[in-house]
């Protein structure tokens, strides 16, 4: 039997060609998705292949999801890759996983860098061997001026770890006098989170049914509208994304508001923007 969150996550069939008319007119842009590219093990293991195919398929949809994220006019997206606890994973599994992230930094980074395409790494590195630290390096500088799009890759990365990262960067500032325990707001700690500088994610998608964000931006995810799929990731293609798409467009995000209040802004818009055309 379907799991009902999961299908509140979708939508009906045959809606994947919804999300472009529906962008057109919304008030909420989709400009920074999350995904927590889940369950690729199990791809591998349904089909009799070891794990580490499941991973290299992984890989391979990672340029159908960036292509994806392009043709919508998707700012950021920002992937899971691999978290902090995923060290605790089998030594062969962890190298394994480690030799294809080197293998795709350096096999990507210049298709990036083609397409206009900027690459950032979040996360911790000192556990990563200094061969993989300098082609991130190498990778970064080189894509650092492109604008077309972001694409963050969070390797190591744990969200509880990146809230004490930043509360000791705040510490540490208070301890040289340069800054006072009363002018710590939500905003100034916000600025010493690793996606400081980027909008927050719009749309946070989780593949292969799971309905957790297991330690993934924590702080960055508060307003974010969640989506699951209930297909591993190695199948979540072009088709799978509209869906998301298209039911993120569909929602109300109300930041706190009441629906009343939100009717009335959205009210208020469309009559600015007849307004406009018929001034124009």
């Amino acid at each position: 039997m379907e799991n009902p969150a999961v299908k509140f996550g979708k939508i009906t069939p045959g809606m994947q060609n919804m999300a472009a008319p529906l962008a057109a007119d919304s008030t909420q842009p989709l400009r920074h998705v999350a995904v927590i590219m889940d369950g690729n093990n199990r791809w591998a293991k349904a089909r009799g292949l070891p794990g580490h195919e499941g991973h290299i398929a992984g890989v391979e949809r990672v340029r159908d999801m960036i292509e994806s994220c392009q043709r919508h006019a998707v700012d950021v997206v920002t992937l899971f890759a691999f978290s902090s606890e995923n060290w605790q994973r089998p030594a062969l599994e962890v190298s394994a996983l480690m030799t294809l992230f080197a293998t795709y930094i350096k096999k990507e980074a210049k298709a990036l860098h083609e397409r206009g395409i900027r690459l950032r790494v979040i996360g911790e590195r000192d556990r990563f061997s200094s061969r993989l630290q300098k082609r991130i390096v190498d990778a970064e500088a080189l894509t650092l001026n492109n604008t077309a799009m972001t694409l963050v890759l969070a390797v190591d990365y744990g969200g509880r770890g990146d809230i004490v990262s930043a509360s000791k960067k705040l510490a540490q500032q208070v301890l040289d006098g340069a800054l006072s325990v009363d002018d710590i707001d939500e905003n100034v700690f916000e600025q010493n989170l690793c996606l400081a500088d980027l909008p927050q994610p719009d749309l946070c998608i989780r593949t292969a049914g799971e309905q957790r964000i297991s330690n993934f931006l924590l702080w960055q995810l508060a307003y974010s509208e969640l989506y699951f799929a209930d297909c591993y990731w190695p199948d979540f293609d072009a088709c799978a994304f509209d869906d998301a798409a298209a039911a993120y467009y569909q929602r109300q995000r109300r930041f706190g508001l009441s629906q009343e209040q939100m009717v009335g802004a959205e009210e208020e818009r469309r009559a600015e923007s007849v307004q406009a055309r018929v001034s124009a």
